[in-house]
């Protein structure tokens, strides 16, 4: 049987988080970057014009949080991104619980300066019980006092030594440079160098032929390394870690095209357990 063309198109994620890590915002992001709308709105918005594409109920604007999951859409560089924004508050938890079980994936959003709370750890825990692929973003990378080296230690150290940064922070948060394709680079922390060969090395743990290339020749290009990449997300040998400012954008646009790229459509995604 066929598979259609549009159904390969699609990728259906949902954005999970504690209460205030910014997963409402970063969505009204990724549908601004993606000209699903043409003006971010606000979860403290006190204009009709700019509250949330996702918090439309009274109380949400009221209160200023999610307590309803939101189905949003929008298309990006040929793909149909459904996209669920998921109540952080443990009083609503149930509603996000059941979106996790209609998902590919998850997006796990981190604020920067809280680090891992209680609820993201249940979050994530059922996620991976789910066997979705999963992405941990890190935001408001703006904020000031920062320490980004401790909190991917303590993700680490949390969520396993498959968490690796896809990306890191630079020029102060406002940017991020790309550790996949780049084999070397400036970043506020850490080696771009280093942090490139920790996901060649991971990626090519879970094909057998590269790893063999990888041992004779050394560095593999990471253009050819699409198809394993994809394999280790799929098998949750690869958690990948990305740096964001919602509030800024940094960091939006190569959010969204991972989530082009890299997460499954209807015919890769794994099949979950009831």
């Amino acid at each position: 049987m066929s598979i259609s063309k549009e159904v390969l198109r699609r990728r259906t994620f949902a954005i999970i988080s504690h209460p205030d890590a910014g997963k409402t915002t970063l969505t009204e992001k990724l549908l601004l970057y993606a000209g699903a709308i043409h003006i971010a709105g606000s979860v403290k918005s006190r204009k009709a014009s700019r509250y949330a594409t996702s918090d439309w109920m009274e109380i949400e604007k009221q209160r200023g949080i999610s307590v309803a999951s939101s189905v949003m859409q929008m298309e990006y560089r040929d793909c149909v991104i459904n996209l669920l924004d998921t109540p952080g508050h443990k009083d609503f938890s149930e509603d996000t619980y059941r979106v996790l079980t209609a998902v590919d994936a998850a997006l796990m959003v981190i604020d920067a300066a809280n680090g891992i709370e209680p609820m993201a750890l249940r979050m994530m825990e059922y996620a991976a019980e789910r066997h979705l692929d999963r992405l941990i973003v890190v935001n408001k990378i703006d904020s000031p006092d920062l320490n980004l080296p401790a909190l991917l230690a303590q993700i680490q150290a949390t969520f396993g030594k498959e968490c690796l940064p896809l990306n890191l922070p630079d020029a102060g948060g406002t940017k991020v440079v790309d550790c996949f394709y780049n084999r070397e680079g400036h970043s506020d922390f850490g080696s771009v160098a280093d942090a490139h060969r920790a996901l060649v090395e991971q990626v090519v743990e879970v094909d057998a032929d590269f790893v063999d290339r990888y041992l004779n020749d050394g560095d593999i290009d990471a253009s050819e390394l699409h198809a394993p990449l994809e394999q280790a997300l799929r098998e949750g040998h690869l958690i990948p870690v990305c740096f964001v400012s919602a509030r800024t954008g940094a960091g939006v646009v190569e959010l969204l095209d991972l989530v082009a790229k890299l997460l499954p459509n209807p015919t890769k995604a794994t099949r979950r357990t009831s």
